[in-house]
């Protein structure tokens, strides 16, 4: 399976030390050097940088045409990680792409990519055995400062039968 990342799932799951579940779940992940830059370079000393620069799992790639980025930046609004995410998921024809703004899923969704967030992540991990304790997971989550939906956090919990947040 062929996946790419944004920088947020990268730097949520890095806050409660639970980076190494992006191996577990998908064995190599991808990021255009946009995500790289905002992670490593920009977010040095910030959670995710180190891991993102010692995985040996994760692939930088250059996206083909900066002048597509360009563009879409301009008539989308979103950031330079989200959209050369986005396109280069679609040069390299990525089966599932991972990111948390909501905009930028939007425009993925509708374009035909398939997506997961954080919370997809998690809850994945969480049913493989991978997660022993979900509920820690959004609590540690949101105690970080990881912006994520409280209503969406509790839906999910629900599902598994555990109390909310």
């Amino acid at each position: 399976m062929t996946v790419v990342s944004d920088s947020s799932p990268l730097i949520a799951l890095a806050k409660i030390d639970a980076f190494d579940l992006l191996q577990k779940l998908y064995g190599t992940l991808m990021i255009s050097t946009e995500v790289y830059d905002e992670v490593v370079i920009a977010g040095a000393g910030l959670a995710g940088a180190g891991e993102t620069s010692k995985s040996s799992w994760i692939e930088v790639r250059n996206i083909r045409n900066h002048a597509d980025l360009e563009a879409t930046q301009v008539q989308f609004g979103l950031g330079a990680g989200e959209l050369s995410t986005l396109l280069l998921a679609g040069e390299i024809r990525a089966d599932l792409i991972v990111l948390d703004d909501l905009a930028a899923r939007k425009l993925a969704q509708k374009q035909g990519f398939r997506v997961q967030g954080s919370v997809a992540i998690l809850e994945a991990c969480f049913r493989k055995g991978y997660l022993a304790d979900l509920r820690q997971a959004y609590l540690q989550l949101t105690q970080r400062g990881v912006y994520l939906n409280r209503q969406l956090l509790d839906l999910s919990l629900s599902s598994f039968n555990l109390p909310p947040l």
